[in-house]
């Protein structure tokens, strides 16, 4: 009769494999012991963002900001106390999440949501996410490696953005935020959407979150869980498919990530997806109007 790996003749043929099986017990024991740690010092915060972000999707928005505003200084407690830098690195991306989201609440107070109001929204995030980047060091593509691959980052940010944007549009079907197509427009279209929206975001979820959640979880659970909190962040728009639908966006980004580490390669898919959501398609309609 087998015991964990062992046969009755192995354990017969001596105490010399006793301590060898009490060791590999031990070994199971704090496998299992870290698994689950690392399971509650990721579940509970991203729980709390969950719970969180479903009151920003039923409207209760008051109650939303109070929540954002607590797990603000819990997040900065955290931060404080806790000595495992892996662990600090994964609640200093967390903490952006915070900050993001309270500063998305307070805009409406100040200005009319247009186009214009994402460089309000987004710039101010400039300074934690450097902050964040530098402490963390961030590994990322070469630059010259970059400038060799951008004949083909190029064609498949736009491709992919108009296919993903496709499909969104169909999904939300969003307003347009440029009363026309013409040069002007869509150039400033393009440096918002591509180099304001899509450079933060990503460098949130993409560089910061998912690089922590990779150290602390492996490539899976990375990509995972910072797509996962990536779709739930999309609450505001209160349909549970767009949700479902960018958290596998954020999913094939965060994988392409992954495995090239280019910054500039999902800020360009990004980047597009929006150009044409917000911009290109609810003018020209769906497939760019040919059919």
């Amino acid at each position: 009769m087998a015991i964990l790996g062992f046969t009755s003749s192995e354990l017969e043929a001596g105490k010399a494999s006793l301590p060898g099986l009490g060791k590999m017990l031990k070994i199971q024991t704090e496998e299992k012991t870290g698994f689950l740690k690392k399971i509650l010092y990721v579940g509970i915060p991203i729980t709390a963002i969950t719970l969180t972000e479903l009151l920003i999707f039923g409207g209760r928005l008051r109650e939303a900001s109070i929540a954002y505003t607590l797990l603000l200084l819990l997040f900065s407690y955290s931060i404080a106390v806790i000595t495992k830098p892996e662990i600090r690195k994964i609640y200093q991306a967390f903490l952006l999440l915070t900050i993001f989201r309270l500063v998305n609440f307070s805009m409406p107070v100040f200005l009319e949501k247009n186009l214009y109001s994402f460089v309000f929204i987004y710039a101010p995030l400039a300074i934690p996410i450097t902050l964040a980047t530098t402490h963390q060091k961030v590994r990322y593509e070469r630059k010259r490696d970059t400038l060799k691959r951008i004949w083909i980052y190029l064609p498949l940010s736009v491709l992919a953005g108009l296919a993903f944007g496709q499909v969104e549009y169909t999904l939300i079907g969003t307003r347009e935020f440029i009363p026309d197509l013409s040069a002007t427009n869509l150039l400033i279209l393009i440096i918002i959407m591509v180099f304001i929206v899509g450079l933060i975001e990503e460098l949130i979820f993409r560089s910061i979150l998912q690089t922590s959640l990779e150290e602390f979880l492996g490539p899976t659970g990375g990509i995972f869980f910072s797509s996962l909190l990536f779709g739930i962040m999309h609450s505001a728009y209160g349909m549970p498919y767009e949700m479902a639908y960018t958290f596998l966006v954020g999913g094939f980004l965060g994988y392409l990530f992954y495995r090239t580490r280019s910054l500039p390669l999902v800020v360009m898919i990004h980047g597009s997806i929006n150009v044409f959501l917000f911009g290109i398609i609810p003018h020209t309609g769906p497939l760019l109007g040919l059919i």
